[in-house]
């Protein structure tokens, strides 16, 4: 039995009045990570959905979605490259949606409204969450967070928080770029691991009663301010700079190696 046969096709005006209930703020911007296997089946699929997300926010909205892709070997096509498989059918669909503006580097965020320009248009941040990059302006711009069926471990603004915070962990990447027509690799050392632990953040933003839930389609919802969530990441780290960070003797590859990346005068 399909997941339409299970659960009831939600309409776009329902999507509309639960983004509005959570607290949606209409005309702001809003920042949206999600999948749309939590969501379905809603009135017209992922374009349908997109449709309501935009409806909520109003005419001087601006709806904002990851657009990256998941080929670091190849140049970034702003036109052709596809959304990495892991941030979903929603995103993809919103980089082909009328009108959109897409970033022109490889971690590249696609926006549609008022503020699509300004938020798409620093060049490639390195790393990829620093202030002049797409999350460091939706939250110069005061902008929510939706995170639609997928957790705090999806939302790439805590990492810009440990940016600001300058933790001492960053793990060595690089990227491929046309300069001039000739292909060539940029290496760069990012603020990376499994990001498990960001899930923290539920705790940290109910606590405060900074983060509102509730149903969006048939998935849950988290909405929040970008700002607060920066504040509640910098308040822990400033506690602890490795609260993100798997302990040593747990079995997680990517946080050893983070930890690994540290300089041992930082750990001291």
């Amino acid at each position: 039995m399909s997941p339409e046969e299970v659960r009831g096709t939600v309409t776009q005006a329902c999507v509309v009045e639960q983004t509005r209930a959570l607290g949606l703020a209409s005309g702001g911007v809003l920042l949206v990570h999600s999948s749309f296997r939590a969501v379905r089946p809603v009135q017209g699929g992922p374009t349908g959905l997109i449709a309501a997300l935009l409806e909520g926010l109003g005419p001087e909205g601006t709806l904002v979605m990851p657009s990256w892709g998941d080929d670091d070997e190849r140049p970034f096509d702003a036109e052709k490259t596809p959304v990495a498989a892991d941030l979903g059918i929603v995103a993809e669909t919103f980089r082909h949606y009328p009108g959109v503006i897409r970033s022109t580097h490889s971690q590249a965020f696609a926006a549609l409204g008022p503020q699509a320009e300004l938020i798409t248009a620093d060049p490639l941040p390195l790393p990829p969450h620093i202030p002049a990059s797409p999350v460091g302006r939706v939250h110069d711009l005061d902008g929510q967070i939706l995170l639609l069926g997928v957790g705090h471990d999806a939302s790439s603004t805590i990492h810009l928080a440990e940016v600001i915070a300058e933790v001492p962990y960053g793990v060595e990447k690089q990227c491929a770029v046309l300069e001039n027509g000739e292909l060539i690799r940029v290496s760069y050392r990012e603020n990376d691991h499994c990001c498990a632990r960001f899930e923290f953040m539920d705790g940290w933003l109910r606590r405060r009663q900074l983060q509102r839930e509730g149903l969006i389609g048939h998935a849950h919802a988290r909405l929040m301010r970008s700002r607060d969530v920066v504040a509640a990441a910098l308040a822990e780290l400033a506690a602890d700079p490795l609260v993100f960070l798997h302990a040593e003797d747990e079995d997680c590859e990517e946080c050893r190696d983070a930890r690994g990346s540290i300089p041992e005068e930082a750990v001291g």
